[in-house]
């Protein structure tokens, strides 16, 4: 059968809130199975423990944050993404402030942290949500209009459009489609960083955002270009990265899916909603488990044997 996953052993870092600015101090820990994502804030007497769960999201200005017993978990997006992307079922993530530290700006530290931790399969069946009806939210009309949709797949997949009117951006392709069962999260996603616009930066840190941003954990601009000197690492970064934050949101459902995933300049709120709205139809989901690789999703056969070899 394909197994629930932990990590082998505990591991440590530490970094800056994106929004925050404050330093953090980020552990993670194996979990048993069945335990899911797990996340608590240690710096609390007594420690907060938050789920993670579509339900706790509680703020979804310019992040995925968790809320529980008028505390906060804020920024939880790259870190799921890198643990769905890896696999990880069961993980205790312990932090020292309200925010998860930004790293780089996207996934691959926590990738590289739990490559170090190492993967421990464990003698319990891996829970899937697999779509059987399609599910959408949509907001707003004309140009204005957002939406998000998961339909049936037999597999994972996500389609994305952008549409930010930036000549940085729009330089660049607005469109992307990822099917998880030709490429691999590691080198397709996990590399894409978080983006932001100078003229932003004033109004996001007058209400408490933004405050730890740089050019070391963001692709910043100014009104006309790209102020980073190393440029992009993916020609189409933004987009890319759009579906780097959809994977971490979505994986707050509490399982992988097994879904085409499609959205049209979709954010957090509207992922959550997502969500939201596949929770309140029970008939538009069933959890499954798979005996063995032969009657898998090749999306998830591939990161059973290919996501945790060397890079």
């Amino acid at each position: 059968m394909l197994k629930q996953r932990t990590i082998k052993e505990k591991v440590t870092t530490t970094g800056v809130g994106l929004h925050s600015g404050t330093k953090v101090v980020l552990t993670l820990h194996p979990a048993a199975a069945g335990t899911g994502i797990v996340f608590r804030r240690v710096d609390l007497d007594p420690v907060v423990v938050f789920p993670a769960s579509a339900m706790a999201v509680g703020d979804t200005r310019m992040a995925s944050v968790l809320i529980q017993d008028g505390a906060r978990v804020s920024t939880v997006e790259h870190l799921m993404s890198a643990c769905a992307g890896l696999g990880i079922d069961n993980l205790y993530i312990d932090v020292s402030a309200e925010e998860i530290p930004i790293m780089d700006g996207s996934a691959s530290s926590f990738v590289y942290l739990l490559q170090q931790a190492g993967v421990q399969e464990q003698d319990a069946a891996k829970k899937f949500i697999r779509v059987i009806k399609p599910v959408e939210v949509r907001d707003g009309k004309g140009a204005n209009e957002k939406w998000a949709r998961l339909s049936p797949h037999d597999g994972f997949k996500l389609d994305f459009f952008i549409e930010f009117n930036h000549p940085a951006v729009d330089g660049t392709a607005q469109y992307a489609s990822v099917d998880f069962g030709d490429v691999t999260y590691v080198q397709a996603i996990a590399r894409a960083r978080t983006f932001g616009f100078m003229q932003d930066v004033e109004m996001l840190r007058g209400i408490g955002l933004a405050r730890g941003g740089s050019l070391e954990n963001a692709i910043v601009m100014d009104e006309y270009r790209i102020l980073n000197a190393d440029g992009l690492r993916y020609d189409d970064e933004f987009v890319r990265h759009k579906i780097l934050d959809a994977i971490g949101d979505l994986y707050l459902v509490g399982h992988p899916l097994v879904a085409s995933y499609e959205a049209h300049k979709s954010g957090h709120a509207m992922n959550n909603l997502l969500l939201r709205e596949l929770l309140k139809h029970p008939d538009a989901y069933e959890i499954v488990t798979y005996d063995s690789l032969d009657s898998a999703p090749e999306s998830y056969v591939r990161q059973m044997t290919h996501e945790w070899e060397p890079n």
